[in-house]
């Protein structure tokens, strides 16, 4: 039996998704968790998966530092990342991360399991759409500059984590160690970089990117 564990913060998902993958011959669900440190707590502890199904969006540590985390303490451990959201900019992050398995939540059950299947035995599983989306960052009419343009530097992810909450950007910048005009800097490009207007378009955009979760 391949032993699964999921991670992912919306109980009902997550015991869906468990009673799903039970009732494969192939598959069963050792543990669930809702949150990452939840997750490498139980690994720790020895329950180790030989799959990972990973939210992205979660709170205390989201999908994206899990996923680096397995990757640098567990590489052996497949990962199948299941999430709301397929921008540019999360499944660069992904793929810079070494994940190799991507679904929509929205995607049928057998779907899934085709993508369950497909992780342990080759190591990867994109959808046709995910596959297209790929594609286009590589696209020589489109160049390098677009790639740098929806890639973001762990500074610039955290400045956004920070900006995201009701922090002045006074403590944002005393968080950070840095002077309020670098952070201001910092404000104004990202405004530039990810086409935003306004600290409250900052916020959206690292909800839709599942960079913070509420």
């Amino acid at each position: 039996m391949i032993k699964v564990a999921l991670v992912d913060d919306h109980i009902l998902l997550r015991d869906a998704l468990a009673a799903m993958v039970d009732t494969t011959s192939q598959f069963g669900v050792i543990f669930t968790s809702d949150n990452g440190e939840k997750m490498i707590a139980r690994i720790k502890s020895g329950l180790v998966p030989d799959l990972v199904i990973l939210d992205l969006n979660m709170p205390i540590k989201n999908g994206y530092d899990s996923a680096k985390w397995l990757r640098e303490n567990y590489p052996n451990i497949k990962i199948l990342v299941l999430t709301m959201y397929d921008s540019e900019s999360s499944l660069i992050r992904l793929l810079q991360i070494g994940v190799r398995g991507f679904v929509k939540k929205d995607i049928h059950p057998q779907e899934l399991k085709l993508a369950m299947q497909n992780v342990m035995e080759s190591g990867y599983y994109y959808s046709s759409y995910t596959t297209n989306k790929i594609a286009g960052f590589f696209n020589k009419e489109r160049g390098q500059h677009h790639i740098d343009n929806v890639m973001l530097t762990d500074v610039e992810l955290k400045f956004l984590q920070l900006a995201s909450t009701d922090m002045t950007y006074k403590a944002i910048a005393d968080i950070m160690q840095m002077n309020p005009r670098t952070i201001d800097n910092y404000r104004d490009h990202l405004f530039n970089k990810l086409n935003v207007k306004s600290r409250v378009g900052l916020a959206i955009y690292a909800v839709k990117n599942g960079i913070v979760a509420f």
